[in-house]
């Protein structure tokens, strides 16, 4: 299984590139890093199924492999109340930006059947999932496409339960990630454990093949993942801003722009516990917004595409892991060359 696994995404170095969905991975990061040796994860989340589409048709039969995200419907429902205070709050500046926010808490599943349909048809080599668990018939339905199915975990207790339901290998994320955390219990964050040491409390649990995740800076980090049991490690934060990457300018100003300080965990943005660094919207939301996802998600995205829209990176969601400070503007070439 575990030569399948890279087999299957046609790497010849151990080091993948992670789905960032919301811009920063497009096909041409995921064309860059094939050439690179590595194989690279389209990011499915907040994408329609049709430009899902596009994307696959970009790079498939251009790399020797490649994996698609998605995120399985794992909702969390929020209180109206604080759904409604949170909102009260966040007017000032929505009226800044001349947006409206949503009065009534908006749900969705991502439009997750559509793009099951999709890698259906498509037979990506690998396809994962974030936050939680893919239902059996969607999974049932890939696997018989010819995909390999990866699941995101963030302990070894989801571990035990991916690998009850079948899944072929597991994506290990700690809690130095950059983006959402993909633990199957938002309420609960995962506590601050070494990447090394919750490969090795994986490894212990089950027996599936791992890509670790989440804190990756330098050589000596996927050392270390490799020698704890993981077959391969996955960056993302250090590719935001490569050449090849979609982050917008505003991101990029903000990654940019000097030492924000350590990451943190935030629900502020999106209602599900996330990686970023501090900036404006932080220094003033952290901590007032209620778990809910995706409203909250919703309820925040008009303010952040307004500032997104105006280069002003201290009001859209500065995602980042651990190893920000690493994070250089050259080809995604160079940064796996310096990782390998």
């Amino acid at each position: 299984m575990v030569v399948d696994l890279l087999a299957r995404l046609g790497c010849r170095v151990p080091v993948l590139t992670a789905p960032m969905a919301g811009g920063p991975t497009v096909p041409a990061l995921v064309l860059a890093a094939s050439e690179a040796g590595s194989a690279g994860f389209l990011a499915g989340g907040y994408k329609t199924p049709d430009a899902l589409a596009a994307e696959i048709a970009a790079v498939h039969g251009q790399t020797g492999g490649y994996g698609v995200n998605l995120f399985a419907p794992s909702p969390v429902p929020v209180d109206p109340a604080a759904y409604a205070a949170y909102r009260e709050l966040l007017l000032p500046l929505a009226e800044r930006y001349g947006v409206e926010l949503p009065s009534v808490p908006v749900e969705d599943d991502d439009h997750w059947q559509g793009k099951v349909d999709v890698l259906v048809g498509a037979a990506p080599p690998v396809v994962s999932f974030t936050f939680g668990l893919p239902d059996e018939g969607s999974a049932e339905r890939l696997r018989a496409a010819g995909c390999l199915l990866v699941q995101t975990v963030t302990s070894p207790e989801e571990a035990r339960l991916a690998a009850d339901a079948g899944l072929d290998a597991l994506a290990v994320q700690s809690a130095g990630a950059g983006g959402h955390s993909g633990t199957f219990t938002p309420e609960r964050p995962p506590p601050r454990v070494p990447l090394p040491d919750l490969v090795r409390a994986v490894r212990t649990a089950v027996g599936l093949p791992v890509v670790a995740a989440g804190g990756i800076a330098t050589g000596a980090d996927v050392r270390a993942a490799l020698e704890a049991g993981a077959e391969a490690v996955a960056v993302g934060t250090l590719l935001l801003l490569a050449d090849e990457a979609g982050t917008n300018p505003a991101h990029r100003a903000g990654l940019a722009g000097g030492d924000r300080g350590p990451q943190l965990t935030t629900t502020a943005f999106s209602g599900r516990p996330a990686g970023g660094v501090m900036n404006a919207f932080l220094a003033a939301y952290d901590g007032k917004a209620p778990l809910g996802y995706p409203a909250v998600h919703h309820l925040t995205s008009p303010i952040r595409r307004a500032a997104a829209a105006a280069g002003n990176p201290e009001h859209v969601n500065l995602w980042a892991g651990t190893g920000h400070r690493h994070v250089r503007s050259q080809p995604v070439a160079e940064t796996l060359r310096a990782l390998v």
